[in-house]
């Protein structure tokens, strides 16, 4: 007998207008560039804001306000803002026209950039369109280092809540193994033991060494981390020669192979532009976003004005000028949206950039690392009330440039620890005290990670030294015994 049952969902559909925003977010200032340019090849309703255009945009308005007790069902205006989430309003200072050069020395570059290489690759692997989706959110999810460190079902739920996209595990990792055959190898990797097998498995096993060095990472990893090579000589049954040769192997891999792209790549011929601009004027932080590149877009008045003659004359249009009508209607429609979401970026951009700037106070006034607070992701959406994956978005491929550099926003938030003091610091202060330390030591007798554990203590930091050696690594600095110089 078949049992029924109810249940109760709370679900959430996002509107097209928010799901275009949130792409936008994501956005940093030189894909939105190309992305206004793309929009404006594919609607010739959007026309870059000039005087002759620029009462377009109201005229349609009117247009539609004259209309509205005329129009059917079929020319009917949505309200497509209706169930869009408020932002909170903010005073925005953005500008096209720099006030002096500074904005003409920015980095900038028409060269490739490592998810662009990417992308570019996956393009021609021949997925169909839902596989391209999921393909794109997941190269977007790949740091520098070229490592995927979200969760794959984390990965699952942003795809469904951002491109209403429902997938599932084994779907994503479909794609992500074709994404991990591109190049540099070993990307896409979810940690090192897969990324040096990935690596490892593009040689092939027609060598011996290669063949075993594959075996060591897929069945003895943790031995070779930890240098017990005697153990894996025994394990495999091989002498110390064969052993040297397949570690050899291993040791030719790359740990990171997103940064050895990256390495390729001049300074001056990074694809970096900061979205931020900070100055301080007058003993006052002053921030603006870089707008340098990006038009201020509009409604075609010819368009508009051809969507008028229509309405006015409907009751005389052929099926044909309807249809005309309707494409017009809709392409406005759309350009509208395409407008107000970019509105709304900046707006979200300079609220959550604000924030940063207020918590961070001390440390962009003087760039000091050692004043900067700790500080997480929940933190400014706490003070934005907005989600924290908003937040994440916003910082994400994003650079703000300074009066002492320029830096990812991600740079900015950092875990806390606690000093003897019951003070909290950022982890940010203890790795500049740490880099300070090994900068001036004797290069004869570098500190160990015992001696930097002491001296952290001795300034109030209660710090493990598994800690300091995790701090340490994280700023790619060797062990002492590699730093020693004769």
């Amino acid at each position: 007998m078949q049992k029924l049952s109810l249940q109760q969902k709370l679900l959430q559909k996002l509107s097209p207008q928010q799901i275009q925003v949130i792409k936008l977010l994501e956005l940093p200032t030189l894909q939105l560039e190309q992305r206004i340019k793309k929009e404006l090849e594919e609607n010739p309703v959007l026309e870059i804001e000039s005087e002759e255009y620029s009462s377009g945009e109201d005229e349609y308005e009117n247009d539609l306000k004259t209309n509205e007790d005329k129009d059917n069902e079929e020319f009917s205006v949505s309200d497509y803002l209706s169930d869009e989430e408020d932002y909170p309003s903010y005073k925005l200072n953005t500008s096209n026209t720099s006030k002096d050069d500074k904005l003409t020395d920015l980095p900038f570059s028409d060269g490739t950039s490592f998810h662009e290489y990417l992308q570019d690759q996956i393009s021609m692997a021949m997925l169909n369109e839902r596989e391209s989706i999921i393909a794109e959110h997941i190269i977007g999810n790949i740091d520098e280092d070229g490592y995927l460190r979200r969760e794959v079902l984390a990965i699952v739920d942003d795809l469904e809540f951002a491109q209403n996209l429902k997938t599932n595990e084994t779907e994503l990792m479909k794609v992500l193994r074709i994404i991990q055959d591109l190049d540099p190898p070993g990307v896409g990797a979810r940690n090192l033991r897969e990324c040096l097998r990935l690596q490892i498995f593009r040689k092939g096993d027609h060598k011996p060494e290669i063949k075993l060095a594959g075996q060591i990472l897929r069945d003895a990893f943790e031995e070779f981390t930890r240098k017990h090579f005697d153990k894996i000589s025994r394990k495999f049954g091989v002498d110390e020669e064969t052993l040297k040769d397949a570690i050899d192997e291993i040791l030719k891999l790359n740990p990171k192979p997103g940064s050895s792209f990256s390495n390729n790549i001049s300074h001056g011929n990074q694809a970096i532009i900061p979205d931020f601009i900070l100055e301080v004027v007058d003993g006052e932080l002053q921030l603006t976003l870089n707008q340098k590149n990006v038009p201020e877009l509009n409604i075609s008045r010819h368009y508009s004005n051809m969507l008028r003659s229509y309405q006015d004359n409907r009751k005389s249009m052929t099926r044909d000028a309807k249809d005309a009508v309707l494409f017009v209607k809709q392409k406005i429609d759309s350009a509208k949206w395409f407008i107000d979401a970019i509105k709304q970026r900046q707006e979200t951009l300079m609220l959550v950039m604000t924030e940063i700037l207020m918590y961070q106070k001390e440390y962009f006034m003087e760039g000091d690392e050692t004043k900067m607070h700790p500080m997480i992701l929940k933190d400014i959406a706490d003070r934005t009330s907005l989600d924290i994956s908003t937040i994440s978005r916003v910082s994400n491929s994003k650079y703000i440039q300074t009066h002492f550099g320029i830096y990812p926003l991600k740079y900015f938030f950092s875990e806390s620890m606690q000093k003897d003091t019951g003070e909290e610091v950022s982890t940010r202060e203890i790795k500049s005290i740490l880099r300070e330390c090994i900068d001036n030591e004797s290069k004869r007798k570098p500190l160990t990670d015992d001696d930097l554990t002491s001296i952290l203590n001795d300034k109030g930091y209660e710090i493990a030294r598994r800690t300091v050696a995790k701090y340490r690594e994280q700023l790619d600095i060797p062990v002492a015994r590699m730093r020693k110089e004769l």
